[in-house]
């Protein structure tokens, strides 16, 4: 039986990437997109599990984007009810941010291309299987979970940019967060993310170009390593 998710889309140009959506679509996983700046929140019980994409918004920021608290809700729900959770950037920040671990400013804007390590906790979790230990990652914050972490969990991938690049829920490998958004790393979703945030872009002193050359020179490999991920994240729900 094929999976159903939500998915989480807080930005017009962030959407779901040609990496998620190629993946879900070859295993005939349906996500269904849900912009959450003006759509509310349906019944969750008929899905199998919840996505959640990145965006501007910080996880302390519900007076000026007041859906935030109906996000954390939602995740808080399908914790409890022990569905599958698969969270990018902002997604990662708000999943920290809901089991108890701290998010602020990242000690560097990381915005770019760099290169993750998969940490022993990684190397034993289901998700990074058969990946080599040293990956490329697609960065886009400035934000970040923050050390110490909850005791119940673990960093699986981190980086020379930031120390919490991806986490998850001990015993729980269906909760996942990524600081880094490897579904959009393709040339056509990059394109669109520094048109759509070129004002950010200026004055963290980035020059796009180069952004968009980098993504050219890595989008094959990422989409390797991002099919391989996402089939392993499925398995856990089988």
């Amino acid at each position: 039986m094929s999976k159903r998710f939500l998915v989480f889309q807080h930005m017009p140009w962030e959407k779901p990437g040609q990496h998620l959506m190629r993946c879900a679509k070859a295993r005939r996983v349906r996500l269904e997109i849900l912009e959450v700046w003006h759509q509310a929140i349906p019944d969750l019980h008929a899905y199998d599990g919840l996505i959640v994409l990145g965006g501007s918004p910080n996880v302390n920021q519900e007076d000026r984007y007041p859906f935030l608290r109906a996000e954390k809700e939602a995740i808080r729900w399908i914790i409890e009810q022990d569905k599958a959770y698969l969270g990018f950037c902002l997604g990662h920040q708000l999943l920290g941010d809901v089991l108890g671990a701290r998010v602020g400013p990242n000690f560097c804007c990381s915005i770019g291309f760099i290169q993750g390590q998969i940490t022993k906790n990684g190397r034993s979790h289901p998700l990074f299987q058969e990946m080599p230990q040293s990956i490329p990652l697609f960065k886009w914050h400035a934000q970040a979970v923050l050390p110490p972490l909850p005791k119940d969990v673990e960093i699986l991938v981190t980086s020379a940019d930031c120390q919490i690049e991806a986490i998850s829920v001990k015993n729980r490998p269906h909760l996942v967060g990524l600081q880094f958004d490897n579904y959009a790393a393709s040339v056509a979703d990059v394109r669109e993310w520094v048109e759509g945030d070129c004002e950010w872009l200026a004055r963290a002193n980035i020059n796009p170009l180069q952004v968009i050359r980098e993504a050219r020179e890595m989008e094959y490999l990422i989409g390797v390593h991002f099919e391989l991920f996402f089939e392993n994240f499925l398995n856990l729900l089988l």
